[in-house]
Formats: C-alpha cells, sequence, structure tokens
C-alpha cells in the first residue's frame, strides 16, 4: 500500500471517531508501529490531524486531552515494567525520592514493594493511586509497614495527580536526593510536557525539589507535545525509555539528557515483585497529607513527617 493512500485512510479513521491509536493501525493496516508513527507525522506537518499520547485526534483537542489513569494504565505495560526494573536500581538506601503522578511512576512504586535491599526509604508523591498501592502493600508485606510516606495534599486531576498550590508549597519545602518523573511527552524542543496547567507548575516545583532528576517514559511518549512544557532536556540528569525508542530519537535525546537508559522490555522478568534487586523495604514513620501510612491506617492525621536528606 502507498503512503498516500495508508495515510487517506489514517485520516478518514480520525475523521470518522475524532481520534485513531496507532496499535489499531497497525493492526488494521498490517504495517509496524513506526511506519504508522511517520506517517502521523507527515498528517500532523500537513495540519490535518494533531499527535497525542498514543495515536492522533482532530485538530484544536489534542493539546490539553489528559486520558484517565485506568486507560493510561493498559498501554505498553511491558515496556513501563521494565523501565520500572531499571528505575529501581537507583534507589538508595535512607534516600528521600521523588515520585510523581502516573503510570511508569506507579509500576516503579509496584516495584519497589517487598523487595528487600534499600531500607530506610522516604517516598515523597503527589499520586492518590501510589498512596494506595503503598498502603495495601505494608497491609501485605510486614517488612513494609513503617515506611515513610509523605502525600503532598492538592487538587485531583483526571490521572489522579494532586496538584495546585497546596502541592506546590509543600514540594517547594523539601529537598530530595532522587526524583522519579513521569510526563506526557517528550520532545527536542519543548522538552517535557502535560496536557494540564496546573500539573506544570507541581512537576516544575518537583524538578526545583530534587538534587537529581530521573524522568522514566515509554518511548510512545517520543514526539508528543502537551500544552504546557515544564523541563528542558537538559535539566534530566537520566532518561529512562524502552528499546521501543527509535535510533533517531535515542541520538537526540543522548545529546540533550545526562544519560540516556534503554530498558530491554522483551527480557524483563515476568513479575518485578521476585526480583532479587536492590529496590527494598520502604521505612520510616511518615504521615500521610490526610492521614497516617506507617500503620495501615488513613486517618486525619498531619503531612508526613519522615526525615528527609538534604540535597
Amino acid at each position: 500500500m502507498l503512503a498516500k493512500h495508508r495515510q487517506a485512510l489514517i485520516l478518514q479513521e480520525v475523521r470518522g471517531a475524532g481520534s485513531a491509536r496507532v496499535s489499531e493501525l497497525t493492526m488494521r493496516l498490517g504495517v509496524s508501529d513506526m511506519t504508522i508513527r511517520r506517517d502521523l507525522e507527515a498528517l500532523a506537518r500537513a495540519g490535518l490531524i494533531d499527535k497525542v499520547h498514543g495515536g492522533a485526534v482532530l485538530p484544536g483537542a489534542p493539546s490539553s486531552h489528559e486520558p484517565g489513569f485506568d486507560t493510561k494504565s493498559t498501554l505498553e505495560q511491558a515496556a513501563k515494567a521494565a523501565i520500572a526494573h531499571a528505575a529501581a536500581e537507583l534507589v538508595s538506601p535512607g534516600s528521600a525520592i521523588g515520585l510523581s503522578a502516573g503510570t511508569t511512576t506507579f509500576a516503579l512504586a509496584e516495584r519497589l514493594i517487598g523487595v528487600p535491599g534499600v531500607p530506610g526509604v522516604t517516598i515523597v508523591t503527589n499520586s492518590v493511586r501510589v498512596v494506595s498501592l503503598l498502603r495495601s502493600g505494608q497491609t501485605a508485606e510486614p517488612g513494609t509497614r513503617d515506611a515513610s510516606v509523605v502525600l503532598t495534599g492538592g487538587t485531583r486531576t483526571p490521572s489522579d495527580a494532586l496538584v495546585g498550590p497546596i502541592a506546590d508549597l509543600t514540594i517547594r519545602s523539601l529537598h530530595l536526593d532522587r526524583l522519579f518523573l513521569g510526563c506526557h511527552g517528550i520532545d527536542p524542543v519543548a522538552g517535557l510536557t502535560t496536557p494540564n496547567l496546573a500539573e506544570a507548575e507541581t512537576n516544575r516545583a518537583f524538578v526545583q525539589a530534587a538534587r537529581k532528576v530521573t524522568v522514566v517514559a515509554d518511548h510512545t511518549k517520543w514526539g508528543t507535545i502537551g500544552l504546557c512544557s515544564f523541563a528542558d532536556l537538559s535539566e534530566v540528569d537520566t532518561l529512562i525509555t524502552d528499546d521501543g525508542l527509535p535510533p533517531e530519537a535515542r541520538a537526540l535525546i543522548a545529546d540533550q539528557v545526562g544519560e540516556l537508559v534503554i530498558a530491554n522490555a522483551s527480557a524483563r522478568p515476568p513479575r518485578s515483585d521476585t526480583h532479587p534487586g536492590r529496590a527494598g523495604p520502604l521505612r520510616g514513620d511518615g504521615e500521610l497529607g490526610n492521614g497516617e501510612l506507617g500503620n495501615g491506617e488513613l486517618g486525619n492525621g498531619e503531612l508526613g513527617n519522615g526525615e528527609l536528606m538534604a540535597r
């Protein structure tokens, strides 16, 4: 099939349904993921569509379109697990780490539960999902019951992030050893982007509070531009992605970030929580923004009081 014919079919699909996913188009047209992405690039340059994470939409809606957590959690699961496995290797004993909201950082939180090797970690997060996960994990894993977890508080977004002035003020008062940061899109010019203006400001606060910034993002984020930029690629110390990232994108990213780490999704262990890696039990006595987590109870307590290491 000629490229022009294929692109006409893609455009017909987008106009008919209002959007189209890369995964669906590859199956329907019988071509590779990269072929579809090149077609979308050509259509986007012509102004006929707008690219969003995982596909395309009609012009005008895209940059502010924010998929919900449940929708995003079904995408690129193997890649996210491989990225989480590699990211967990960067967590050191006694460190204070930040976890921004997102499905890839959620996969990292899953990795950190119940794996021996890194005591005394304090986790600061603006993710409702991560807190719920850690609470249930502490109930299931006796070794993690005294974890120190700080929830920022704030206004909830469709992706279950807590954002806004309360979240920003909390984060700016802290000093993190390493931040694990997700994003909606990565672009060599726009940098890291999100469709949510308030979340962009909260992410900026996270970046400013961290000694080291580690971005965790699968290859489908490349080339996607959200409504608002919140960090340049030059501000990223480490970017962890999967082996689906094309060579030309790897070269562009490697020129701007401190270190590019490629996780092999096909070689990932079956379950990350059984791997004897460095990431391990979470300890401390912190409280959540709206209740204690250390003893498995969610009450109306104060913001976490876990000790944080100086920047």
